[in-house]
């Protein structure tokens, strides 16, 4: 049933889900009017890195211990994918009266606060992060990004792993 599928294929399918998704963020933000909050612009940066990754892959398409390596590297970038969307989804979760308060923007922090400090504020959360302004079958966008995460690093991990080269 999978005898179709070897890593080349599997690296290409990964890296153009990962396009598609990058692709419909900024059709959501440019045409649907959704801004995006910092956590959200985080998690994009990590769908990126982990398109990067399946790209890399595709391109090397190694042997032996470099397909670990990519399996390696796609597991731990779309697991901190995962962290990022997961803090999202329980920001969106919780009861208005517990939800933080709305902080600066991210242009704002990055030109004004150390990075440390910007990450710190950006992975705590703010009121912004809690709103959800989409919904696809009553699922908000980070909770798309928290399955879409896993799926990648799933099929990353498992498939550049075992798959035939």
């Amino acid at each position: 049933m999978w005898a179709w599928l070897s890593r080349r294929r599997l690296n290409t399918i990964g890296f153009l889900i990962c396009a598609a998704g990058l692709g419909y963020a900024v059709y959501a933000q440019q045409y649907l009017n959704l801004e995006p909050c910092p956590l959200c612009i985080f998690q994009r940066l990590a769908i990126l890195v982990v398109g990067l990754v399946f790209l890399a892959a595709l391109i090397h398409n190694p042997a032996g211990w470099g397909a670990k390596v990519y399996s390696a590297l796609t597991a731990i970038v779309a697991g901190i994918g995962m962290g990022i969307a997961a803090r999202h989804v329980w920001l969106q979760h919780l009861p208005p009266e517990e939800t933080p308060r709305c902080g600066p923007g991210l242009d704002y922090m990055l030109k004004t606060f150390p990075l440390g400090e910007t990450l710190r504020e950006v992975l705590t959360g703010a009121g912004e992060c809690a709103k959800v302004d989409w919904t696809l079958l009553s699922f908000s966008m980070p909770e798309w990004n928290l399955l879409l995460f896993f799926s990648l690093g799933v099929a990353g991990l498992m498939g550049n792993r075992w798959l035939r080269r």
